[in-house]
């Protein structure tokens, strides 16, 4: 049988007995404590294939990577069925789709979807000001709109300015640097990670308190070190004989009413943060509360309107189409099910398998050391999904937002400024990360290999860490 009809095949197997069992058969938690740390595997196994297929088996992966990321799936579902019993794995299976990722693809293709319909016409020229100036504006934005609505709205404006260069790759991996990631990390609109501590009663503001100075100091540097390499390069390098974009007049907005939804994204993002409800509803034993169910109808009716408002002019100017989006869900649908057993482990702390790592972040006299929590939380952020790991050491530093707020302001900062700025280190750090190397594949940009990408991380970013936790976390 073939991989895609067996994943349907065992699917609906677990649908069909979902559907036959009642729910409170259902409500369980994995015991991390429990594990053994070969459950990671399956994890492994995604990430590794994410990092060497496309270089050791680019056409396999090109058309397969769907049901390679469905395989490593299934690699922990059934075994951990067979073993733990198909109610569990069912649970785990329904909180990690329903509680977790189709919150997460939703809010991905709205953004996506309505940045899509925003043309920037204008031949922009790729000079290393402009692409500096576009990088800048890009790190505010990111704050105030998101990642992912920073980086869909810009990538594709700063590709065509750049469509006459020969050396154009180091402008992406600097965008996702900046705008995909380090830009995001001033409220809790920016990133995933900061919208939880939201959730969990971290002030609205405090991460702009907080964590600005370590903000501006990554950003600025950042800035400095790419106008100082794309002048280089621009100074170094010839110029395509023609620009595929033809000459325009000034700059202008074509779909300007997609700013609209884009801020509709914004508010229903905001209210599902603040809105409190007492309706729930226990799908399988996982939580659904009214506010993400209003949140996640309203981003659907939301992407609807903008592919019907949005003229297919507009769609054809940005080459829009949902290959990227499609290949961002289909990897990280296997992330997030292979990361269930790891998260886990996390969560059982020192007793659990990777009880070293949680241990290496308090001091001998119990307290937090600050410095151990942005690099644990800023490693594993850049492997697992950050808001989860976020969580983790947010509750291994105690969990009560009032103290860290306050008292371990420094540990809280470290959490998020590691979440958050590591996110750069890896393609899959972040999702945009994937969405916009996606994006610029289908330009034309040879972009760098999972590896590739890493060396530019651990050549530009890591010193640049290192350097921030002497100033702003000892």
């Amino acid at each position: 049988m073939r991989a895609s009809g067996l994943t349907k095949s065992v699917l609906r197997s677990l649908v069909s007995v979902l559907l036959i069992s009642p729910a409170a058969t259902w409500a369980a938690d994995i015991d991390g404590a429990r594990l053994s740390v070969m459950w990671s595997v399956p994890f492994a196994g995604i990430l590794l294939s994410i990092a060497l297929m496309p270089l050791l088996m680019p056409a396999f992966w090109h058309h397969h990577y769907g049901k390679v990321a469905a395989a490593w799936g299934l690699a922990f579902l059934l075994p951990f069925a067979a073993i733990h019993g198909v109610p569990l794995a069912g649970a785990q299976l329904v909180h990690a789709l329903v509680g977790e990722y189709i919150p997460f693809v939703i809010l991905l293709a709205a953004l996506f979807a309505v940045s899509g319909g925003i043309h920037i016409r204008g031949n922009l020229r790729g000079s290393p000001r402009l692409n500096t100036t576009i990088l800048a504006i890009g790190a505010v934005l990111a704050s105030l709109m998101g990642t992912t609505g920073a980086s869909m709205l810009l990538i594709r404006p700063l590709i065509r300015a750049n469509d006459n260069r020969r050396h154009k790759a180091h402008v992406i991996v600097f965008f996702i640097f900046i705008v995909s990631n380090v830009g995001g990390a001033l409220t809790p609109l920016g990133d995933p990670p900061l919208f939880l501590g939201f959730l969990k009663g971290v002030d609205f503001t405090w991460t702009l308190r907080n964590i600005l100075p370590e903000t501006l100091f990554m950003v600025g540097i950042l800035l400095v070190l790419f106008y100082l390499l794309d002048a280089w390069y621009f100074r170094n390098e010839d110029l395509l004989p023609f620009d595929p974009t033809p000459d325009t007049r000034g700059v202008t907005f074509e779909g300007a009413v997609n700013f609209l939804l884009l801020g509709g994204v914004v508010f229903f993002v905001l209210l599902s943060g603040v809105w409190k409800s007492p309706v729930r509803f226990d799908v399988f034993g996982t939580d659904v509360g009214l506010p993400g169910l209003v949140r996640d109808v309203a981003l659907i009716a939301i992407i609807l309107l903008s592919l019907r408002i949005t003229a297919p002019k507009v769609h054809e100017a940005n080459h829009f189409g949902w290959g990227p989006m499609v290949e961002v869900a289909k990897l990280f649908a296997g992330i997030f099910v292979t990361i269930v057993p790891v998260i886990a482990m996390l969560k059982a702390g020192v007793d659990g398998p990777f009880g070293a790592i949680v241990a290496a972040v308090t001091r001998p006299d119990g307290q937090p050391d600050p410095a151990m929590y942005f690099w644990a939380t800023g490693i594993l952020s850049s492997f697992l999904d950050n808001a989860p790991t976020y969580l983790v050491f947010f509750n291994t530093a105690g969990g009560d937002p009032q103290a860290l707020m306050t008292t371990y302001a420094t540990t809280l900062a470290a959490i998020s400024a590691g979440a958050v700025f590591m996110g750069a280190n890896t393609y899959i750090g972040n999702a945009p990360n994937l969405m916009v190397k996606a994006i610029a594949e289908s330009r034309g940009v040879r972009m760098p290999s999972f590896f590739g990408f890493m060396l530019w991380s651990g050549g530009v970013l890591v010193p640049l860490f290192v350097l921030a936790t002497f100033i702003f976390f000892r």
